[in-house]
């Protein structure tokens, strides 16, 4: 009898131990399907098919700077953009600072010529460097389309007064981001990921979206903050949004836009 009554317990052992690894499978399977689901109601509430076939971009409107929450002005700027990693901001009414990134090459131009840009000197170049590769089209249009690519529902939650979903999607590369959408329009309203400057401290960057506009079946937020650790570091107006422009490659080389080369 003791035989049987422990053999019956060994067994049940076993069993526990074999189907709990199958369970914990199942449960992450299952929270990588809601994640998925949640991402695909983002895409679509974007503008869907709309919104994944944008090629470039032009943006016109107002940027405000802010150090420990204290305005350090303001300046008309202007952002050409052209998939998947070229972009040229242009500021001042006179538009006359320019600045061109090429992947991971950036270049200023000024009256006194083209200079390339040291990232790992310039602090703001730097971060607005990682906000392009963390960029809410890179995620959707790379990263989502990787199968390397881990995607985790945080649950639900509240951001900027909004009921929100929390998912974060974490790379091949072990990078991360984590997307608040809105429950009942299904649009982001934050973004926040961490990067590390060259001594190794840790930045917090978040993108918080709102006033949020259909523009050639494309849905555009016109008002954006960016914070670093909880900061308002820039606060973008946009005035106006314009897709599939056909952008030429040339407003993208430095070389031409040291010519002095504006954009209409």
């Amino acid at each position: 009898m003791k035989m049987c009554l422990v053999l019956i317990i060994a067994a049940s052992m076993a069993a526990q131990k074999t189907s709990a690894p199958t369970t914990n499978t199942a449960s992450a399977e299952t929270n990588q399907k809601r994640a998925r689901a949640f991402l695909d109601e983002m895409v679509q509430a974007l503008g869907g098919d709309n919104y994944l076939k944008v090629q470039d971009s032009r943006f016109e409107g107002r940027m405000g700077r802010f150090s420990h929450e204290r305005s350090e002005g303001a300046t008309i700027y202007l952002r050409f953009w052209q998939w998947p990693d070229k972009e040229r901001l242009e500021w001042t009414k006179a538009r006359d600072v320019v600045q061109v990134a090429r992947g991971d090459a950036v270049y200023e131009i000024t009256f006194r010529g083209v200079s390339p840009v040291d990232l790992s000197k310039d602090s703001q170049a730097r971060i607005r460097s990682e906000e392009r590769h963390h960029a809410l089209e890179i995620i959707v249009r790379k990263w989502m389309r990787d199968p390397g690519t881990a995607l985790f529902d945080e649950g639900p939650a509240l951001a900027e007064n909004h009921k929100v979903e929390r998912i974060t999607i974490i790379d091949a590369k072990s990078d991360a981001v984590t997307l608040s959408i809105d429950s009942e329009t299904h649009l982001p309203v934050k973004k926040t990921f961490v990067i590390r400057d060259p001594q190794g401290y840790r930045d917090e960057i978040g993108e918080i979206f709102d006033n949020w506009k259909v523009v050639q079946g494309v849905n555009t937020p016109y008002n954006t903050l960016v914070t670093r650790n909880g900061e308002l570091e820039r606060q973008y107006f946009l005035g106006s949004a314009a897709y599939n422009t056909g952008l030429a490659d040339s407003l993208f080389v430095p070389s031409l836009l040291a010519e002095g080369e504006k954009v209409k």
